[in-house]
């Protein structure tokens, strides 16, 4: 006999009201054997998952203990941490992973699956937060501050950093990708263009910069622009923090169009009237390209995805000059001439914070980690 495990785990606010899910499946006929679904209490989203799977594992104990053994998870982390191909270093996860593993039966197969096929199991996540244990999932009443009512337009606008009132902000920290020979050579280097990918310094920078938010920030999720550099640079990330990368059109470099691969001097040379307009004017494109004022934007609307899809989590978005820039523009609400009064190293970083009643607070700026 095989029998799979599902299991998922997930927490609002990352860390906040947490649950798991488990089921225990034949995996010949499909039918469910048991299932188990239950609020943690405040955790995060990992702490979460791991409860998910040591359930699944003791359903396996409990109910089947003799049969060959599958375990699906939509947490990369989980399943690589428990195969033997990433290491543990989160002091929360380590006793979770070690509790799994007495549990788990030799020669278990960890398989990762995309979150539609672990439908099942989230449903159980859910039901779990949404249903009447849900209270177990929150602090008790006496520790509850009652949310105010929405302010008024000309309420003072630093009622968002107030977060014990609204909960927790959404972080956007914007990473540039590392230099490539284009970075070097300062040359106009944005969509559809030649793509270059890291140097050996780039490569380097990105390793520093994904050593830094590893020690230093409990991240979510990252995201890329669809760019060689960035998701090269995201992939140090990812694998420092045991984290899949997702594309974000929306926070791609601007496309330069015919003036891609030439330096400023060439361009000043070679389209002088052309230039001048663009840099009078932010709605002005460049031969073939795009305009500041589209680029604001799709950043603009990529900005509002994160928001919904992040909500008071921690991402990592590595991106690029004008889309980091459009995105501090954002959060200050600053006209568009500031973004010619910015200066972004290779490789920084940048952290906005957004709150629930949409106030956001710049926390830093151009950051280079060492």
């Amino acid at each position: 006999m095989k029998v799979v495990v599902e299991a998922d785990g997930g927490s609002r606010g990352n860390p906040g009201p947490a649950a798991y899910g488990a089921l225990l499946r034949d995996a010949d006929t499909g039918e469910v054997i048991a299932e188990r679904g239950e609020a943690i209490g405040r955790a995060t989203n990992n702490v979460a998952e791991y409860r998910g799977l040591i359930a699944g594992l003791e359903l396996w104990a409990e109910h089947a203990p003799d049969a060959d053994l599958e375990v699906r998870m939509d947490s990369k982390l989980v399943v690589e941490q428990m195969a033997g191909r990433w290491r543990v270093k989160h002091p929360d996860m380590v006793p979770l992973h070690a509790r799994a593993g007495e549990i788990a039966p030799s020669g278990t197969t960890w398989t990762w699956v995309p979150r539609a096929e672990n439908a099942a199991a989230d449903a159980l996540v859910n039901q779990a937060l949404d249903g009447p244990s849900r209270s177990e999932a929150l602090p008790p009443a006496d520790d509850v501050v009652a949310a105010p009512a929405a302010p008024a337009k000309d309420a003072n606008p630093l009622i968002g950093w107030r977060g014990g009132l609204h909960g927790d902000p959404t972080t956007i920290v914007l990473l540039r990708h590392g230099v490539t020979a284009s970075t070097v050579r300062k040359l106009f280097c944005g969509s559809g263009g030649s793509d270059p990918g890291l140097t050996a310094e780039g490569e380097a920078q990105a390793v520093r910069a994904a050593a830094w938010i590893d020690r230093t920030l409990d991240v979510g999720a990252i995201i890329a622009s669809p760019l060689r550099r960035t998701q090269e640079t995201a992939g140090f990330v990812a694998r420092e923090l045991g984290l899949d990368v997702s594309l974000e059109p929306g926070v791609a470099e601007a496309a330069f169009g015919e003036w891609d691969g030439h330096t400023f001097a060439e361009i000043m040379e070679r389209w002088p009237d052309e230039l001048q307009a663009w840099l009078g004017s932010t709605s002005v494109a460049p031969p073939g390209g795009e305009t500041f004022d589209a680029v604001y934007e799709r950043v603009r609307e990529a900005r509002d995805r994160l928001l919904d899809q992040h909500a008071g989590r921690t991402v990592v978005v590595v991106s690029h000059v004008t889309p980091i820039k459009m995105m501090v523009r954002l959060a200050l609400d600053a006209p568009m001439p500031i973004i010619h009064k910015m200066e972004l190293a290779p490789a920084s970083i940048t952290t906005i914070a957004w709150w629930p009643d949409g106030t956001p607070s710049l926390r830093n700026f151009s950051v280079v980690p060492e």
